[in-house]
Protein backbone atom coordinates (compact mmCIF):
# COMPACT_ATOMS: atom_id res chain seq x y z
CA UNK A 1 0.00 0.00 0.00
CA UNK A 2 1.31 3.87 -0.61
CA UNK A 3 1.75 6.17 1.45
CA UNK A 4 -1.47 7.80 -0.28
CA UNK A 5 -3.49 4.78 0.10
CA UNK A 6 -2.90 4.91 4.27
CA UNK A 7 -2.98 8.42 4.84
CA UNK A 8 -6.59 8.00 3.43
CA UNK A 9 -7.46 6.36 6.37
CA UNK A 10 -7.37 9.92 7.87
CA UNK A 11 -5.27 9.57 11.18
CA UNK A 12 -4.58 12.37 13.14
CA UNK A 13 -0.81 13.39 13.58
CA UNK A 14 1.42 12.25 16.26
CA UNK A 15 1.67 14.80 18.82
CA UNK A 16 3.57 15.58 22.35
CA UNK A 17 0.53 14.42 24.06
CA UNK A 18 0.80 10.84 22.13
CA UNK A 19 4.09 10.14 23.36
CA UNK A 20 3.52 11.65 26.63
CA UNK A 21 0.71 9.34 27.31
CA UNK A 22 2.76 6.32 25.90
CA UNK A 23 5.77 6.85 28.26
CA UNK A 24 3.68 7.22 31.03
CA UNK A 25 1.69 4.04 30.44
CA UNK A 26 4.99 2.54 29.93
CA UNK A 27 6.95 3.60 33.30
CA UNK A 28 3.12 2.80 35.27
CA UNK A 29 3.08 -0.58 34.31
CA UNK A 30 7.08 -1.90 34.84
CA UNK A 31 6.41 0.12 37.87
CA UNK A 32 4.97 -3.91 38.87
CA UNK A 33 7.59 -5.55 37.86
CA UNK A 34 9.34 -7.76 40.80
CA UNK A 35 12.66 -6.06 41.78
CA UNK A 36 14.30 -9.38 41.70
CA UNK A 37 12.82 -9.63 37.49
CA UNK A 38 15.44 -6.80 36.37
CA UNK A 39 18.29 -8.95 35.70
CA UNK A 40 16.67 -11.27 32.93
CA UNK A 41 16.49 -10.88 29.52
CA UNK A 42 13.95 -8.67 27.93
CA UNK A 43 12.13 -11.23 25.01
CA UNK A 44 14.17 -11.91 22.35
CA UNK A 45 16.51 -9.14 22.98
CA UNK A 46 19.84 -10.43 23.86
CA UNK A 47 20.14 -7.52 26.65
CA UNK A 48 18.73 -7.78 29.75
CA UNK A 49 15.82 -5.57 31.34
CA UNK A 50 17.76 -3.11 33.18
CA UNK A 51 19.68 -2.74 30.17
CA UNK A 52 17.09 -2.87 27.84
CA UNK A 53 15.58 0.32 29.52
CA UNK A 54 19.08 2.21 29.54
CA UNK A 55 18.24 1.78 25.64
CA UNK A 56 15.43 2.98 25.72
CA UNK A 57 15.84 6.48 27.73
CA UNK A 58 18.98 6.48 25.20
CA UNK A 59 16.68 6.60 22.32
CA UNK A 60 14.27 9.18 23.60
CA UNK A 61 17.18 11.30 25.02
CA UNK A 62 19.16 10.81 21.39
CA UNK A 63 15.56 11.44 19.29
CA UNK A 64 15.49 15.17 21.49
CA UNK A 65 18.90 15.82 20.80
CA UNK A 66 18.43 15.40 16.99
CA UNK A 67 16.18 18.23 16.96
CA UNK A 68 18.46 20.83 19.66
CA UNK A 69 20.35 22.57 17.28
CA UNK A 70 19.67 25.72 15.86
CA UNK A 71 20.32 24.02 12.92
CA UNK A 72 20.02 20.29 13.55
CA UNK A 73 22.58 18.25 11.29
CA UNK A 74 20.95 16.67 8.18
CA UNK A 75 23.62 13.87 7.60
CA UNK A 76 24.91 12.76 11.00
CA UNK A 77 24.00 12.49 14.97
CA UNK A 78 24.63 15.14 17.30
CA UNK A 79 28.37 13.81 18.29
CA UNK A 80 27.63 12.53 22.19
CA UNK A 81 29.42 9.59 22.75
CA UNK A 82 27.91 6.51 22.83
CA UNK A 83 29.49 3.69 24.79
CA UNK A 84 28.88 0.17 25.73
CA UNK A 85 29.19 -0.98 29.28
CA UNK A 86 29.86 -5.21 28.15
CA UNK A 87 30.70 -6.69 24.83
CA UNK A 88 27.02 -7.00 23.04
CA UNK A 89 25.16 -4.48 25.81
CA UNK A 90 23.58 -1.60 24.27
CA UNK A 91 25.72 1.34 23.06
CA UNK A 92 24.12 4.36 25.09
CA UNK A 93 25.15 7.80 26.27
CA UNK A 94 21.88 7.62 28.95
CA UNK A 95 23.00 5.03 32.37
CA UNK A 96 21.03 4.71 35.22
CA UNK A 97 22.89 4.69 38.41
CA UNK A 98 22.11 1.42 39.60
CA UNK A 99 22.13 2.25 43.11
CA UNK A 100 18.80 4.26 42.86
CA UNK A 101 17.14 0.98 41.76
CA UNK A 102 14.53 0.06 39.67
CA UNK A 103 12.28 3.12 40.85
CA UNK A 104 15.70 5.37 39.75
CA UNK A 105 15.81 3.88 36.27
CA UNK A 106 12.16 4.32 35.65
CA UNK A 107 13.11 8.32 37.00
CA UNK A 108 15.50 8.29 34.03
CA UNK A 109 13.19 6.59 31.68
CA UNK A 110 10.59 9.07 32.31
CA UNK A 111 13.08 11.98 32.39
CA UNK A 112 14.62 11.28 28.81
CA UNK A 113 10.51 10.90 27.22
CA UNK A 114 9.69 13.78 29.03
CA UNK A 115 13.06 15.53 27.03
CA UNK A 116 11.91 14.48 23.70
CA UNK A 117 7.66 15.38 24.59
CA UNK A 118 9.96 19.07 25.13
CA UNK A 119 11.19 19.44 22.58
CA UNK A 120 8.29 17.87 19.95
CA UNK A 121 6.43 20.81 21.19
CA UNK A 122 8.91 23.32 20.86
CA UNK A 123 10.12 22.69 17.73
CA UNK A 124 9.00 24.47 14.10
CA UNK A 125 7.28 21.82 12.67
CA UNK A 126 9.61 22.96 9.49
CA UNK A 127 12.62 21.58 11.61
CA UNK A 128 14.65 18.55 9.93
CA UNK A 129 16.94 16.76 11.09
CA UNK A 130 19.34 13.45 11.15
CA UNK A 131 17.84 9.67 11.61
CA UNK A 132 19.94 6.44 10.30
CA UNK A 133 16.50 5.74 8.10
CA UNK A 134 16.07 9.31 6.54
CA UNK A 135 15.90 12.80 7.68
CA UNK A 136 12.54 12.91 9.71
CA UNK A 137 10.50 16.54 11.64
CA UNK A 138 9.39 16.67 15.47
CA UNK A 139 5.96 15.03 14.61
CA UNK A 140 8.38 11.91 13.07
CA UNK A 141 10.75 11.90 15.87
CA UNK A 142 7.42 11.46 17.86
CA UNK A 143 6.42 8.69 16.26
CA UNK A 144 9.46 7.08 16.79
CA UNK A 145 9.74 7.36 20.38
CA UNK A 146 6.45 5.85 20.42
CA UNK A 147 7.64 3.18 18.40
CA UNK A 148 10.42 2.75 20.40
CA UNK A 149 7.87 3.10 24.18
CA UNK A 150 5.80 0.44 22.63
CA UNK A 151 7.59 -2.43 21.27
CA UNK A 152 10.55 -2.45 24.01
CA UNK A 153 7.88 -2.05 26.78
CA UNK A 154 6.66 -5.20 25.20
CA UNK A 155 10.27 -6.84 24.84
CA UNK A 156 10.38 -5.68 28.82
CA UNK A 157 7.25 -7.21 29.78
CA UNK A 158 7.89 -10.98 27.89
CA UNK A 159 10.80 -10.80 30.50
CA UNK A 160 9.52 -9.28 34.18
CA UNK A 161 6.43 -10.99 33.70
CA UNK A 162 3.60 -8.21 33.23
CA UNK A 163 0.51 -7.19 30.56
CA UNK A 164 1.47 -4.99 28.00
CA UNK A 165 -1.68 -4.29 25.39
CA UNK A 166 -1.34 -0.51 24.64
CA UNK A 167 -3.93 1.49 22.96
CA UNK A 168 -5.08 0.64 19.54
CA UNK A 169 -5.04 4.07 18.33
CA UNK A 170 -2.31 5.62 19.52
CA UNK A 171 -0.69 2.11 17.79
CA UNK A 172 -2.97 2.93 14.76
CA UNK A 173 -1.32 6.46 14.50
CA UNK A 174 2.32 5.85 14.55
CA UNK A 175 1.53 2.70 11.95
CA UNK A 176 0.28 5.45 9.65
CA UNK A 177 2.78 7.77 9.90
CA UNK A 178 5.99 5.61 9.61
CA UNK A 179 4.91 2.24 8.39
CA UNK A 180 2.51 3.11 5.60
CA UNK A 181 2.52 -0.54 3.65
CA UNK A 182 1.69 -2.22 6.82
CA UNK A 183 -1.93 -3.95 6.89
CA UNK A 184 -4.75 -2.07 7.77
CA UNK A 185 -7.12 -4.79 8.02
CA UNK A 186 -5.63 -6.60 11.41
CA UNK A 187 -5.60 -4.95 15.19
CA UNK A 188 -3.02 -2.68 15.06
CA UNK A 189 -0.84 -3.54 17.99
CA UNK A 190 -0.39 -7.29 16.71
CA UNK A 191 -0.13 -5.29 13.47
CA UNK A 192 2.60 -3.00 15.25
CA UNK A 193 4.97 -6.17 16.50
CA UNK A 194 4.67 -7.12 12.44
CA UNK A 195 6.01 -4.51 11.26
CA UNK A 196 8.67 -4.22 14.28
CA UNK A 197 10.20 -7.74 13.57
CA UNK A 198 8.22 -9.08 17.11
CA UNK A 199 5.11 -11.48 15.57
CA UNK A 200 4.23 -13.21 12.58
CA UNK A 201 0.50 -11.47 11.91
CA UNK A 202 -2.22 -13.39 10.10
CA UNK A 203 -0.12 -15.67 7.71
CA UNK A 204 2.27 -13.11 7.54
CA UNK A 205 5.45 -14.68 8.96
CA UNK A 206 7.60 -13.03 11.06
CA UNK A 207 9.79 -10.18 9.50
CA UNK A 208 13.43 -10.79 9.83
CA UNK A 209 14.69 -7.06 8.74
CA UNK A 210 12.19 -4.16 8.70
CA UNK A 211 13.14 -0.55 9.14
CA UNK A 212 10.24 2.53 9.40
CA UNK A 213 9.68 5.26 7.25
CA UNK A 214 10.42 8.55 8.91
CA UNK A 215 10.25 11.36 6.41
CA UNK A 216 8.09 14.19 6.55
CA UNK A 217 4.45 14.10 4.83
CA UNK A 218 4.65 17.66 3.34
Amino acid sequence: MSRSARNDLHQPPVTADDLDRAVCLAVTALREAPPAAWEGKAGSLEWDCWETVEHLSDDLFAYAAQLGPRTPPLDREVPFVWKSRRPGGPANTIYANRAAGPAGLLQVLEASGALLVAMVRTSSPRTRAHHVFGVSDPEGFAAMGIVETLVHTHDLAQGLGLGWSPPADLCARVLARLFPDAPTSTAPWPTLLWATGRAELEGRPRLTAWRWDGRPRA
